[in-house]
């Protein structure tokens, strides 16, 4: 009796042991796809995703990188990206370019620290001014953690022209495969620090819900 209640322990030991290898080895399996999907959950270090899609939704881009420098180029580099800032320049009927070389300007005149990632241009244009691995001078405490975006205007209001508002969606919906971010991961300046950033955006908060939801449709293309 006790030899079979024995050889009955003995091989619900070994059935357990073998289904704790099969689950394990499941596991281990669903690990290494998620690892190759989602890579970014494995890391706290900036990473980009690659792929056709990403590719194809890319905006067209005049890369005009700021000179390296301690007031707008610090050439610090990033964190993982966590999200996408949307600004305004605050700097009504200025173009892209303009705004681009007033960053560039800030090396000389140590006026003030400042830049942005990207300038939105009043004819939908898009400047890259800092490369999305380095950090630029303008979401102060999430500097580290986001890439930012300044828009173009073209009077007080901050209200944006629709060439502006398209490239700003297509714009952040790239940015946000290219870092496996949604919508809910767009923020304001506002929304860090409560400066009236984007001006618009934060005095019409259905114009940014709408912005936000254009922005989740683009990523779904």
């Amino acid at each position: 009796m006790d030899r079979r209640i024995a050889e009955a322990r003995r091989r619900r030991i070994q059935r357990n042991i073998r289904l704790g290898v099969l689950v394990l080895a499941v596991l281990i399996v669903l690990v290494g796809i998620v690892r190759i999907i989602k890579p970014a959950w494995f890391t706290n270090d900036y990473i980009e995703l690659k792929g056709k899609d990403i590719d194809a939704s890319r905006p067209d881009l005049d890369v005009e990188l700021l000179t390296e420098n301690p007031y707008s180029r610090p050439g610090t580099k990033t964190d993982k990206i966590k999200g996408i800032v949307v600004h305004y320049t605050a700097n009504p009927g200025a173009t892209a370019m303009e705004n681009r070389n007033y960053f560039e300007g800030l090396k000389d005149s140590h006026e003030t620290k400042a830049s942005s990632n990207f300038i939105v241009g009043l004819d939908g244009e898009i400047v890259q001014c800092v490369p999305t691995w380095e950090v630029a001078y303008a979401s102060n405490s999430r500097n580290n953690d986001t890439v930012s975006i300044e828009c173009c205007h073209p009077d007080e209001t901050g209200k944006f022209n629709e060439e502006t508002y398209k490239s700003m969606v297509r714009l952040t919906a790239w940015l946000c495969k290219k870092f496996d971010l949604d919508s809910k991961d767009v923020i304001r300046h506002y929304d860090v620090t409560e400066k009236n950033c984007p001006k618009y955006f934060v005095e019409n908060e259905d114009a940014w819900n709408q912005f936000r939801a254009d922005v989740q449709e683009a990523i779904k293309k």
